[in-house]
């Protein structure tokens, strides 16, 4: 068993009130404190697992990094570290080269960020925004309706994690030009899990991601679609609906979005020129 769950002893009641002792899986939920050149930045909730990834993908949604290369490591902290790192296992501490500008004061966050907010923290209105270096507009990718339809139960079928516990959200990366979905996420915040992604990928040196598509099993928040947008995404589509801002951000940023991506429909709130019927599509 892994640290992204744990068991459990639950007690399950039927209509009848039937009463069933046994044991059950429930999803880890832990915090992680995230330090830049041994300075804490931010401590969010999350599932222990691409501890690394999340870490790296956070700090390019704060606008910090742009680069794998601009990393010159990432450890997990222990005693040694100081106050506060006593749990290695849940501090890491990424470590920038001489010539990256650290975090400004200003994005240092203030409270603890819930699973359920990658916002929690911020001082001011404008600092929720930040300006991407990978811009979508121009990007050419083109996608049937068949294949946005595709995605969530291909992204639904290696929620491995989920299967067992259901407490959990995913995000899927899938390359536009193949199909092929290249990584998946799963942590009880899914802005975690896209960091998990967007970070990932980063590391590895694929920013950025022109011709692919982020799919959440979640709702678009605005914090996703910035997320999705700081990472060179030109597509982000989600389960569920989207809110007022995360559509226009996508708008301004040119981005297609897509909500209620389910069943045999869905919704384009931005960008539906890439999103064209299957004869309708020409490859080079």
């Amino acid at each position: 068993m892994s640290r992204s769950e744990s068991r459990t002893r639950v007690i399950r009641v039927d209509q009848e009130g039937h009463r069933d002792s046994r044991a059950d899986m429930v999803a880890t939920e832990e915090p992680l404190e995230i330090r830049v050149n041994g300075r804490r930045l931010a401590v969010t909730m999350r599932t222990p697992t691409e501890d690394f990834s999340l870490a790296a993908g956070f700090l390019l949604s704060e606008g910090v990094i742009t680069d794998g290369k601009q990393v010159s490591s990432i450890r997990y902290c222990r005693k040694d570290f100081g106050p506060g790192a006593e749990d290695g296992d849940n501090t890491v501490d990424v470590v920038l080269h001489k010539w990256v500008l650290p975090p400004f004061h200003y994005q240092e966050r203030n409270v603890l960020m819930s699973s359920a907010c990658g916002m929690c923290g911020r001082t001011s209105i404008d600092q929720v925004h930040q300006k991407s270096l990978f811009p979508v507009a121009d990007d050419p990718m083109r996608l049937s309706e068949d294949f946005v339809l595709g995605m969530p139960e291909t992204l639904r079928a290696k929620q491995k994690v989920f299967d067992r516990t259901g407490g959990l959200h995913a995000a899927g990366l899938f390359d536009g030009r193949t199909g092929e979905l290249v990584s998946i996420r799963e942590d009880v915040g899914r802005h975690n899990a896209v960091d998990k992604v967007l970070g990932g990928a980063l590391l590895d040196g694929k920013l950025p991601l022109s011709n692919h598509v982020l799919m959440v099993s979640g709702r678009a928040s605005f914090e996703l679609t910035q997320k999705a947008a700081m990472a060179g995404i030109p597509m982000l589509a989600s389960v569920s609906a989207p809110s007022s801002l995360a559509v226009d951000l996508a708008k301004d940023a040119g981005m297609t979005l897509a909500g209620f991506v389910r069943g045999n429909r869905f919704v384009i709130y931005s960008g539906d020129h890439r999103v064209v019927p299957a004869t309708e599509l020409v490859y080079p």
